[in-house]
C-alpha cells in the first residue's frame, strides 16, 4: 500500500456547474466552497499531512472583473468565518504564489498564515496568483542572485513549496485533461487522476475511491 503524504487538487468546473444549474458562475464557486470543506475533513480523516488547492492562477486574471472580485470576497469571508475553526482543528494555512492582492485580502491571508503557523495536523497550501512557469523562473533568479549552482536541489529549495514534500497524487475534476501550469516541477513523479465530475459534485466517496486506487498502484520511479 502506497502511503499518502500530499494530495494536490485542481478544483475545476465551478463556473460550468453554476451555468448547468441555470444559475451563475459565481453560484458555482459558492457551492464549490462547500466541497472544499468536505475534502478538508476527509483529508484529515485519512491522516494526510498536506493538501494543495489550486484556488486562483496567474491566468485567471483574464476572467471578468466581476467574477474575480466575487472569488476574492468569497475567500475573504471564508477565512474570516472559518479561521478559528481551522486553527482549533490544528490546520496550518500557507499561501503559495505572489500575494499582490488588495491590502484587505493580503492582511487576511497574512493573519491566517500567522495564526495557524504552528499547527501540525494538516497543512493546506492555497495556490493563489500561482503559475508554475513563473515560479520556476523566480527560483532561477533567486539562485542567480545568491550565486548558487543551478541544480535540482537548489531549484527545489527556491520554489514556493520549499520544505513541502512533492505531491503523491494530483486530482483534477471537471472532465478536463491538462495541468494548467500547476506544480509542473513538483509533480514529475506524481500519479495523476482526471475526474469527470465537476468540482461541486465531487464528494467524499469519489475522493476515497481515488485515494484507494492510488494506494494499490505499483510505483517504479524509473525502476522495473
Amino acid at each position: 500500500m502506497n502511503p499518502i503524504k500530499h494530495v494536490a487538487i485542481i478544483m475545476d468546473g465551478n463556473g460550468r456547474w453554476g451555468i448547468k444549474k441555470r444559475k451563475s458562475r459565481n453560484y458555482g464557486h459558492k457551492v464549490g466552497l462547500k466541497t472544499v470543506e468536505k475534502i478538508i475533513k476527509e483529508t484529515i480523516r485519512n491522516n494526510i499531512k498536506y493538501l494543495t488547492l489550486y484556488v486562483f492562477s496567474t491566468e485567471n486574471w483574464k476572467r471578468p472583473k466581476k467574477e474575480i472580485n466575487f472569488l476574492f470576497t468569497l475567500l475573504e469571508n471564508f477565512l474570516k468565518d472559518k479561521i478559528n475553526e481551522l486553527n482549533y482543528q490544528n490546520i496550518k494555512l500557507k499561501v503559495i504564489g505572489k500575494k499582490n492582492f488588495s491590502k484587505k485580502l493580503n492582511n487576511i491571508l497574512d493573519y491566517s498564515e500567522n495564526k495557524t503557523s504552528k499547527n501540525k495536523k494538516l497543512q493546506i497550501n492555497l495556490a493563489l496568483n500561482y503559475g508554475s512557469k513563473s515560479e520556476i523562473v523566480s527560483a532561477l533568479n533567486i539562485i542567480k542572485s545568491n550565486k548558487l549552482k543551478i541544480n535540482e536541489q537548489n531549484i527545489s529549495k527556491s520554489l514556493f513549496t520549499k520544505n513541502i514534500p512533492n505531491p503523491d497524487l494530483l486530482i483534477r475534476t471537471g472532465n478536463t485533461q491538462r495541468l494548467s501550469n500547476f506544480l509542473l516541477w513538483q509533480i514529475a513523479y506524481s500519479e495523476i487522476f482526471f475526474e469527470k465530475k465537476l468540482w461541486p459534485d465531487f464528494n467524499e466517496k469519489d475522493y476515497n475511491k481515488i485515494l484507494n486506487k492510488f494506494k494499490k498502484i505499483k510505483r517504479n520511479f524509473g525502476n522495473i
